[in-house]
């Protein structure tokens, strides 16, 4: 639980510093959002790797040694000069962090029986969402009393206790698989084809003299995602079994997980960033904002793990996925009159559909698999929900980039058309997912 606090509280904690950090370095929003994107493309290409390490050598050693580089990846990128080296240590931490989130929800699937998965899923819910639910109060206060370099230390203690922890609790792997080789030409086609075509979305920011390097990342991206495919498919021990994702529970699952992404990470970047450009509040009261939306996810968490044990996931992912359209509209139709608790109001409504969305998706993704295959299919549900936030962010910042701007920040109707985009896409996603089994 303490590992993905600290990868969530790293993704959520840097969007209230955004401003400041752009003023700092006298760089636009376009440029900036790669503090955000960076980190979450990062994560999405490694996290297909944590089954590999795990298998290699033990929750033990791996969360231990990716904790420990974590909080010195976090210190240096608090030091960093320049924004491209900030940038890069945003990078190192998203390597990082994909390595450690599949393993919270590896364990649980693989210690709790059936019956019991939704409720432990819950309660560790319940934790993890302190991150998001504080990390942005947290951001505002470091980076208006402080500075916003203290945004890049904050997660270095909560890794640093789980270091202690893991040494201390978790258990040394009994009889570890046969040694099997790690997929690194699966890897470098997957590497390629995130980075390529996120980097193609952010030239499209600045299509004037980017359009051969635009046509050509393309045309790459096209290239990797095939040869990535066909890789899989064929290779002994693949990074992505293709195959499961053919059985329909599953791919249902991951299409919902996919929009999870989006709605999640889209909404987190979006909040803070769109209150203080658009309405001028400071950081402290952009993170106060998502305070209740915090609170209300917390309450909501263990009792939707709960439900998850006992009814349909199809019908509580649905739901959600309802509430959290809903919320967006209202953000889409808000101006500078709505008053801070309305704001409040439509961050709860969201979070919690989110709530309802986030156990029944593990439930009814997992829930049907062998124990064999768990390792593998938390994977690769926490690889669709990151592809989708990874993705997600990106298109959001190219809609406010093509939007109007007002002293080199987005106005208020370059929000509005990014949160009509974020409604539509969540919109869309209930279909597939209303064909899961009860």
């Amino acid at each position: 639980m303490l590992g993905t606090m600290a990868t969530v509280l790293s993704a959520t904690i840097v969007n209230v510093a955004l401003p400041d950090i752009m003023r700092d370095f006298g760089i636009r929003q376009g440029q900036a959002h790669w503090l955000a994107t960076g980190f979450i493309a990062a994560m999405t290409t490694t996290m297909l790797s944590s089954s590999w390490l795990l298998d290699h050598f033990g929750l033990r050693k791996t969360l231990a040694g990716a904790m420990l580089l974590f909080s010195g990846i976090s210190i240096a990128g608090g030091f960093a000069p320049t924004p491209e080296l900030l940038i890069a240590a945003r990078i190192g931490q998203g390597a990082v962090a994909g390595l450690m989130q599949p393993m919270a929800m590896y364990l649980v699937f693989r210690v709790f029986p059936k019956n019991q998965r939704g409720q432990a899923m819950g309660i560790y819910g319940m934790g993890v969402i302190l991150a998001p639910a504080l990390g942005p109060v947290l951001g505002g206060v470091l980076v208006d009393q402080l500075d916003w370099r203290f945004v890049m230390f904050a997660p270095a203690p909560v890794t640093l206790l789980g270091v202690w922890m893991v040494w201390k609790f978790l258990p040394w792997p009994v009889n570890p698989p046969a040694p099997y080789p790690f997929d690194r030409v699966g890897f470098a086609w997957l590497a390629t084809l995130i980075v390529v075509s996120l980097d193609a979305l952010n030239r499209l920011q600045h299509p004037q003299g980017n359009r051969g390097m635009i046509v050509a990342g393309g045309l790459v991206a096209l290239v990797s995602l095939v040869a990535f495919v066909v890789r899989e498919r064929r290779v002994p021990h693949p990074l992505l079994r293709v195959g499961m994702l053919r059985r329909p529970g599953f791919l249902y699952a991951n299409l919902g997980a996919l929009a999870l992404g989006l709605a999640l990470f889209g909404s987190t970047y979006l909040i803070p960033l769109f209150v203080q450009a658009a309405l001028s509040y400071t950081a402290t009261e952009a993170g106060l904002l998502m305070l209740p939306a915090g609170i209300a996810l917390g309450i909501v968490f263990p009792l939707a793990g709960r439900l998850a044990d006992r009814r349909s996931p199809r019908s509580l992912i649905t739901t959600g996925m309802i509430l959290f359209a809903g919320s967006a509209l209202l953000f889409a139709v808000s101006d500078t009159s709505l008053g801070f608790v309305w704001l409040a109001l439509w961050a709860v409504i969201g979070r919690i559909g989110l709530g309802l969305i986030m156990p029944a998706l593990s439930t009814g993704a997992l829930n049907p698999l062998e124990p064999h295959e768990l390792g593998y299919g938390s994977s690769t549900i926490n690889f669709t929900r990151q592809l989708g936030g990874a993705f997600g962010i990106n298109i959001v910042a190219l809609t406010l980039e093509y939007g109007d701007h007002v002293n080199g920040l987005p106005a208020l109707s370059a929000f509005h058309g990014a949160w009509w985009l974020v409604a539509a896409s969540v919109g869309l996603a209930v279909l597939p997912v209303s064909r899961l089994r009860g």
